[in-house]
């Protein structure tokens, strides 16, 4: 945005650049034809006791990892949980909130250099997208915390309505 002045705004340009250059670092992605063949051997597993564990469950990520990740970044946490569609809707989100923010702070700024009375409305527009950018952060952080938590928790359960009341239904594997 040109200032009346002839400068452009700088700051803007400055934290849109550190803004792409967190949301670039993000984990490789494969191609189909950049995985390992599977076709052979499956993965051996970790026998402990009665129990069988499987190798992956013991890279699963902690809940308090997952919420700072996202705290950082909001849409990590849920990325490396697995949850990839919500953490591309916080991380748009982030986007979205970071540039109306940045903005309306330009916009206000050339509104108080005019001394324009509108000045009060748009800095009330400035706390307004301020406080959804905080908010983002923060309720992204909560709900990669609770995504880590629910990991293990099988997705097969179902919970339905009978007549009669709510009724769960969860498949048992047999022997």
């Amino acid at each position: 945005m040109n200032r009346s002045d002839g400068r452009t705004g700088g700051r803007a340009g400055r934290w849109s650049a550190v803004f792409a250059a967190l949301l670039s670092a993000s984990p490789a992605v494969h191609l189909s034809a950049q995985v390992p063949d599977t076709t052979s051997a499956p993965p051996p597993l970790v026998t402990t006791g009665a129990v069988v564990v499987a190798i992956d469950t013991v890279h699963r990520v902690r809940p308090m990892g997952a919420f700072l990740r996202s705290l950082l970044v909001p849409g990590w946490g849920q990325a490396v949980t697995g949850r990839r569609v919500s953490g591309m809707l916080f991380a748009a989100w982030e986007g979205v909130s970071a540039m109306m923010t940045l903005k309306a702070k330009s916009e206000l700024r050339y509104l108080q250099e005019t001394g324009s009375s509108l000045a009060v409305a748009k800095r009330q527009e400035v706390q307004d997208w301020t406080v959804l950018w905080v908010f983002n952060h923060l309720f992204s952080g909560a709900e990669a915390f609770v995504s880590a938590h629910l990991q293990d928790f099988p997705k097969d359960l179902k919970i339905r309505a009978f007549p009669g009341g709510v009724g769960i239904s969860l498949p048992v594997p047999h022997p």
